[in-house]
């Protein structure tokens, strides 16, 4: 397979975020074949359909073609009472516009997020999922990464620990076999992606 370029972009604002932690040690922890440029959300301004109609923001332009010259993309997301951070459904409201045009069409997507919290981002999760399905985006249903009770392992800002290390450079790897898969034809039984790979294990690292 050749080589793959990720977008990758978490759903906090915050300079010390956990979420952007593990943007940047995704950077860094690319395994060999993987291209991963990350990129920050705070200069998108709020969707209004009438500024759209006026012409995209800079950031909106740059932020789409982004997106579509990537063969994929990362997201990390913290958990804002129980749900998904309005900086993130707020770029995925933006990027989804308009539709037929719409960069997340067919875009393989990965999630993960991080939290203080014991329940690892399990909910926004599960939200975002269903938000990308929606704009049309293929969605990888397996491996997860919850990273919970991340102000004892993660430092703000900075890299996992070694295991959170292993297990993320780990579903990058799993990731990639996946959109091979993804892109192989169908087999007898009509079964593609990561089913085919035996992908039945999720990592929660709330229980590690």
């Amino acid at each position: 397979m050749a080589e793959m370029k990720f977008v990758a972009f978490a759903g906090s604002l915050r300079r010390a975020s956990y979420n952007r932690g593990l943007i940047r040690a995704a950077v860094d922890l690319a395994p060999t074949g993987i291209t991963i440029d990350a990129f920050d959300l705070g200069d998108l301004p709020l969707y209004n359909q009438d500024i759209e109609d006026a012409g995209e923001p800079v950031a909106v332009v740059a932020f789409k073609q982004a997106l579509a010259r990537a063969d994929a993309l990362l997201v990390a997301t913290p958990e804002y009472n129980h749900g998904v951070p309005g900086v993130l459904k707020n770029a995925i409201d933006w990027a989804s516009r308009p539709r037929v045009t719409s960069p997340l069409r067919d875009k393989a997507v990965a999630v993960m997020g991080a939290s203080p919290g014991h329940e690892s981002t399990a909910r926004a999760q599960a939200q975002l999922r269903d938000a990308f399905v929606f704009t049309g985006a293929c969605v990888m249903p397996l491996p997860e990464l919850l990273v919970g009770g991340c102000g004892r392992s993660l430092r703000p800002g900075r890299q996992p620990d070694g295991s959170r290390s292993a297990r993320l450079t780990g579903r990058a790897h799993r990731f990639v076999a996946g959109m091979d898969c993804a892109h192989r034809p169908p087999t007898r039984g009509g079964l593609t992606g990561p089913t085919e790979l035996g992908v039945k294990r999720i990592d929660r690292d709330a229980q590690a």
